[in-house]
């Protein structure tokens, strides 16, 4: 972010350090007004069923999300939101004005992608109180429970005094890369106002995500002369390059705490089976909660690719060429944190125990990773039901209306805390 935006950003941060965050969160959830915000949830629940259900068999697929965000963009304007727009990337964007314009806003997103490509069938099949469908949970439930709490404070009566800029992100979700909220803090003329960043994605109401789980994730390329397996045996070959980098890389000793892991998630090349390929590549995953141990094992993976390569032209005949090896990058998610003693973290974790849930922090590659990695308060509390199988087909969620208000007004009663509610409301 740039200079000019510090001052606002510092007033913003300054407005949310005010006060003792139990007690605030106490008297939130006590409130008159946040019992009538509750209730309506309750009695609301069919229309955030039918939301579920509605943007569920609307299909967006990694880089194809364009129809469910003109879905969900009308949705805002229809709650009355205002400056609703689709950006260059992808975002959907609508404001609900507060009081107070120090106190900034407060960014609430959940994702619009699915990880299912195109042509899967997203119908959704109801049994009882179960919503069976790919993508029905991650992160679809997601986005009908921002519009849910939009209609839930509408029709108590709340203003907050810090603004809540509603996002639908593009490309939360694998090869997207964090594309629509990177996009977001790049481009956006309201980036500098942003004080908090909460995403909505996962499901159980007692999860908390504080810290950001780093990704760096390659493209390796080994290539050679290649040639017939047998009248060219002893040439070099990209494969054996390969071999001895994976053997490698298998080797690094990465530290428990903070978790740090890689793996090779694919592999491919060659042309057949009687000959010496001229390209072979693989797909690694670094990952790590820690910025600087991520660093540290990028640093050691990357040595690993020459030496791989140099081992080779030095084993075989190098008469008809040498290996080369390329490592593109096609990942990199920031890791960061948000401290377990900030206010945002004290405040979110006094809603949840409040609310009866067994409070848990984690980490985790979510929207809030790029929030977390700039510095800024950002957490992710899911959307608040039971569900299982994310990422298959057989993805599954509990919608019974009791549970599911209950976990709709946790989420709702951390962002009220983030954001302030007016004394007038009550």
């Amino acid at each position: 972010m740039s200079d000019t935006t510090a001052p606002t950003m510092r007033a913003a941060l300054a407005a949310l350090d005010n006060g003792g965050a139990a007690e605030e969160a106490a008297a939130l959830l006590a409130s008159p007004v946040f019992a009538r915000a509750a209730g309506f949830v309750a009695q609301d629940h069919e229309r955030t069923v039918a939301d579920i259900i509605r943007l569920t068999e609307i299909a967006s697929p990694p880089y194809g999300e364009v129809n469910r965000a003109a879905a969900f963009a009308e949705a805002l304007r229809g709650h009355g939101l205002q400056n609703v727009g689709t950006d260059t990337e992808g975002n959907v964007t609508g404001l609900r004005p507060g009081t107070d314009p120090d106190a900034g806003l407060i960014v609430l997103c959940s994702h619009l992608d699915t990880v299912f490509p195109a042509g899967t069938d997203v119908t959704v099949k109801r049994e009882g109180t179960i919503l069976r469908a790919p993508g029905v949970g991650d992160d679809t439930r997601g986005l009908a429970v921002m519009l849910a709490i939009l209609r839930a404070l509408d029709a108590a009566g709340i203003q907050t005094r810090a603004s809540i800029l509603a996002m639908g992100s593009v490309g939360e979700e694998g090869s997207g890369d964090l594309r629509g909220v990177k996009a977001f803090f790049r481009d956006d003329p309201r980036r500098g106002r942003v004080a908090a960043f909460m995403a909505l994605d996962g499901l159980d109401p007692s999860r908390l995500v504080t810290a950001a789980v780093g990704s760096k994730r390659y493209r390796v390329t080994f290539k050679g002369p290649g040639g017939h397996s047998f009248a060219a045996f002893g040439l070099v070959n990209p494969a054996f390059a390969l071999a001895r980098a994976a053997d490698a890389l298998s080797r690094i000793r990465v530290p428990a705490k903070p978790k740090t892991t890689f793996s090779i998630g694919r592999m491919g090349g060659g042309s057949s089976i009687n000959a010496i390929p001229e390209e072979v590549w693989m797909e690694v995953d670094l990952r790590s909660a820690s910025p600087e141990a991520l660093a540290t094992l990028e640093a050691r993976f990357l040595a690993i690719l020459p030496q791989a390569a140099d081992d080779e032209n030095a084993a075989r005949d190098t008469g008809a060429g040498r290996i080369q090896v390329d490592a593109k990058v096609i990942g990199d998610r920031p890791a960061g944190s948000t401290e377990m003693g900030s206010r945002m973290v004290r405040l979110a974790q006094a809603v949840m125990t409040g609310q009866g849930h067994e409070f848990h922090a984690e980490s985790s590659s979510t929207d809030s990773n790029i929030a977390m990695s700039l510095g800024l308060p950002a957490i992710t509390v899911g959307s608040g039901c039971a569900g299982g199988r994310a990422h298959s087909l057989e993805e599954w969620i509990d919608v019974e209306p009791r549970a599911s208000a209950h976990g709709i007004a946790t989420a709702m009663g951390t962002l009220l805390a983030l954001a302030g509610v007016e004394a007038s409301a009550g």
